[in-house]
């Protein structure tokens, strides 16, 4: 390989980007992650906060575990619980129902084998971002992808009109890169032109996604009064899922943190209102009110907590599945690989199932 041939480029360090990066570069190929957000994970990441008093808290405020099926997965996940980075959350779970006002079904729920990354989820994706071969930048939103046909190659331009260097292959795994909701947020066109990837542009053109508000809070004492440390809400118009963060493992034990998520119905409600740009102070303060406010409505015991905060999800999680079958999108003549959840399923291991067909396609070229 020469110094061009052997770099490729991932945009977004979600786990599917990370996985992706990482098996390429341990086949020896050159790989540089650009994320515009500052460090990795995407919707594993985890929030750090601190408090009026000065005391820092953290949150897993996306995806609060992941599941295991595939072979493949199961050896990165044996591998990955090797090197301290994943553990499995054995606790109960269960689901709330609000009209009876009970839990239900706590056995079944806990039948799965659920895993966390430790001591937060982002430290799979941490991990992988740093691994031999691969260079991260953090910080760094691509713009545009332009592709050199004289040249064979890429090029990437950073949102600030940076030259952010060519390459021989691209693997995007952030769907934004296409989607219309890049430009209602940001205002520019998506960063990859669908005319240069036609064969690619239905199924790529407009995903849908499925929006969420989170709420993290912290209590001074146990929640005694709930049985579970995860649970799902059936029968709210407002809360579709509650978890005890700070029993997961690896976790400080020093405040009891819990994280709320919202049903799809009253997080398109809010956006509805808001629109698709960063969220108000104002918002988020309502919001972390309101799912509060339900979850102090099932009739628990429920305290008041010493911290309380919001985040919205307006697209980390895809509605649909475009590419079941051969788990990403490849564009040999261009080698550009597209892959996330969106392509598999809409879930962690889905994720990663989607990077590692991406970085399969992409080594076959070397």
């Amino acid at each position: 390989m020469n110094s061009v041939a052997n770099k490729v480029a991932v945009v977004g360090s979600g786990i599917s980007g990370a996985v992706c990066a990482s098996i390429l570069a341990r086949n020896g190929v050159s790989v540089t992650i650009f994320e515009s957000a500052r460090g990795p994970g995407g919707r594993m990441s985890q929030r750090r906060e601190v408090t009026e008093e000065g005391r820092e808290l953290v949150f897993d405020h996306g995806a609060p575990y992941f599941s295991v099926s595939n072979a493949e997965v199961w050896d990165l996940v044996r591998e990955w619980e090797s090197r301290g980075l994943v553990a499995e959350w054995d606790e109960n779970f269960g689901a709330f129902d609000c009209i009876s006002h009970k839990f239900l079904g706590i056995q079944q729920e806990g039948l799965t084998k659920k895993y966390v990354g430790v001591p937060g989820m982002n430290a799979i994706c941490r991990a992988l971002c740093q691994e031999t071969g691969v260079e991260s930048k953090f910080g760094v939103g691509v713009g545009r992808l332009e592709w050199l046909e004289d040249e064979n190659l890429w090029s990437l331009m950073g949102l600030d009109g940076q030259n952010l260097g060519q390459f021989q292959g691209v693997v995007a795994s952030d769907k934004n890169i296409v989607s219309p909701r890049f430009t209602n947020v940001t205002g520019r066109a998506p960063p990859l032109d669908m005319n240069l990837v036609p064969g690619m542009a239905v199924k790529l053109q407009d995903i849908p996604v499925i929006p969420c508000f989170a709420l993290m809070i912290a209590f001074a004492e146990p929640l005694s009064a709930i049985p579970t440390k995860g649970f799902r809400v059936v029968n709210s118009e407002v809360l579709s899922w509650a978890c005890c963060d700070s029993s997961k493992p690896g976790r400080s034990a020093t405040s009891e943190r819990w994280v709320l998520h919202s049903t799809v119905e009253y997080a398109n409600g809010i956006i509805a209102q808001t629109g698709l740009v960063k969220p108000s102070e104002a918002t988020l303060k309502k919001v972390a009110e309101e799912l509060f406010h339900e979850l102090q409505s099932t009739g628990l015991d429920i305290s008041q907590p010493f911290f309380k905060r919001a985040h919205r999800w307006g697209s980390a999680f895809p509605g649909t599945s475009i590419a079941r079958e051969e788990k990403c999108l490849w564009e040999k003549n261009k080698r550009l690989a597209i892959c996330g959840d969106f392509c598999v399923s809409p879930n962690i291991e889905g994720a990663i199932v989607s990077g590692i067909a991406a970085a399969s396609k992409l080594s076959s070229c070397w």
